[in-house]
């Protein structure tokens, strides 16, 4: 049979009413006047096609199916109530879900104090990271694969996400200590291209800035050691098997307790690292609270 569903408030007159044994009180109880519930209590009736209480002129008294419709509205007003729960404790980020995407060297350096002090403040909320080269970063949050991204440069025209930069991370030489850069100075580029290269694989955020400094200098960089992850350019530089020319941030990832960093003195480029999310979308709450704590915490930079 067809017929319109109920609506929480008839729901809540029939358990009310069933409980209060008078339109008075019921009433009263609900916030409405004894004519106004008598009416919607009516209507209700008819569009069930089944009567749900008796009245006399003092009281009213469940039906057999007034007491039938009253146990499944019970349950259904329960089931709001859970509803209404659960999606306050979202809107507060007391529970929920939030994923970021961003490079191993920010996931790795910047992104755990962030998490750290965040995850104190919402210790219910189920964090997820996803490591990956920038292009990658862009592309889990374009896709919504994540709700926010840790990238490196700046994103094309094409891609409908907002970026905010954050820092500007500047380029070190790493060697072993007792390898070219043992020496404790200052490094030039004309020095530093003559030098054995570990270096990340194209397509990474700082393969593409390593060959534009090279090409500055009228020299192609042909890498003795081509990695795709720090860590094993850590590993090969800590061996003396050539030196890497990395960011700052990166210093994290590797066993620096084996190697040297030594300052560049014309590397000219930094690496600017910014977050990203989809601007032609709201945030999650947990998003925009993880975007505000960022923003607190890491001022813009111009």
């Amino acid at each position: 049979m067809n017929r319109n569903i109920p609506s929480l408030t008839d729901f809540r007159i029939v358990v009310t009413l069933k409980e209060a044994g008078s339109f008075r009180a019921a009433a009263e109880t609900l916030g409405m006047s004894t004519s106004a519930l008598s009416r919607q209590l009516a209507a209700l009736e008819l569009r069930l096609g089944s009567r749900l209480f008796d009245r006399d002129t003092r009281n009213v008294t469940p039906t057999a199916s007034g007491l039938a419709f009253a146990r499944s509205a019970e349950r259904m007003i329960h089931t709001a109530e859970d509803v209404m729960t659960e999606f306050d404790a979202y809107l507060s980020v007391s529970h929920g879900q939030l994923t970021i995407a961003g490079l191993p060297s920010v996931t790795a350096g910047l992104l755990p104090g962030l998490l750290s002090s965040f995850s104190r403040a919402h210790p219910d909320l189920d964090l997820h990271i996803i490591d990956g080269l920038s292009g990658s970063v862009v592309d889990l949050v374009e896709t919504g694969q994540a709700d926010l991204g840790f990238t490196a440069g700046t994103i094309s025209a094409r891609k409908r996400l907002s970026f905010r930069p954050l820092m500007d991370d500047t380029f070190v030489a790493v060697g072993a200590p007792d390898g070219p850069l043992a020496e404790d100075r200052v490094y030039s580029m004309v020095e530093l291209v003559e030098m054995p290269a570990i270096a990340m694989e194209k397509g990474a955020s700082v393969r593409e800035l390593l060959d534009g400094a090279y090409q500055r200098f009228d020299t192609a960089l042909t890498p003795r050691f081509e990695v795709a992850l720090l860590a094993t350019a850590g590993a090969l530089v800590a061996e003396g098997l050539g030196i890497s020319i990395l960011p700052t941030m990166t210093l994290p990832v590797l066993p620096m307790e084996r190697l040297v960093q030594r300052p560049i003195s014309d590397f000219g480029a930094k690496r600017r690292i910014g977050l990203v999310w989809q601007s032609g979308r709201s945030l999650s709450p947990a998003a925009a609270a993880f975007l505000g704590h960022v923003q607190r915490n890491l001022p813009a930079i111009a």
